[in-house]
């Protein structure tokens, strides 16, 4: 096993308490943009369907992910548990963020994760829809990077 492959807690079998750590930490992964550091939680093999876009591999991550980023500027998420299997994950989504023209948009999605034993993503299948919103619309406000603990979930905005 490689540095790279090395075990990420938590886990599976998840249990409800390792299922919410697992997405939170998705979560702030994805929230500090840093598509290298990302790409370690998924297995050297990892497949991904992400709209209808089909990528394998850390590589392909990396660069799907530091286009996504370069596009979709002042990008925050909020990721909420929905369900969880023995080593799958069920997650609903919603982030904002706008193009290089100024335009806000806030994207509603869902995601189904399958954990290698070692922890590693192996699997993830993303649907994702965009709505157009105005600025004044926007829910998400804390400064750039992770989420702050006392920032409403998805469910208490109403999303």
């Amino acid at each position: 096993m490689n540095s790279l492959e090395q075990p990420r807690a938590p886990l599976p079998p998840f249990t409800m308490e390792s299922a919410i750590q697992k997405v939170r930490m998705a979560e702030d992964a994805w929230n500090r943009r840093d598509p290298e550091r990302v790409s370690l939680a998924y297995s050297a093999d990892s497949q991904w369907r992400n709209r209808s876009e089909f990528l394998t591999g850390r590589d392909a991550i990396v660069q799907f992910l530091t286009r996504k980023w370069r596009h979709e500027m002042d990008y925050r998420l909020i990721k909420e548990l929905w369900a969880y299997h023995d080593n799958r994950i069920a997650v609903r989504f919603a982030y904002e963020w706008r193009d290089d023209s100024g335009n806000w948009f806030r994207s509603y999605g869902n995601e189904n994760w399958e954990f290698a034993d070692n922890g590693l993503m192996r699997r993830r299948l993303a649907s994702i829809n965009d709505l157009s919103i105005k600025e004044s619309e926007r829910k998400y406000h804390w400064p750039l990077g992770r989420r702050p603990d006392s920032h409403p979930s998805l469910t208490e905005l109403g999303l």
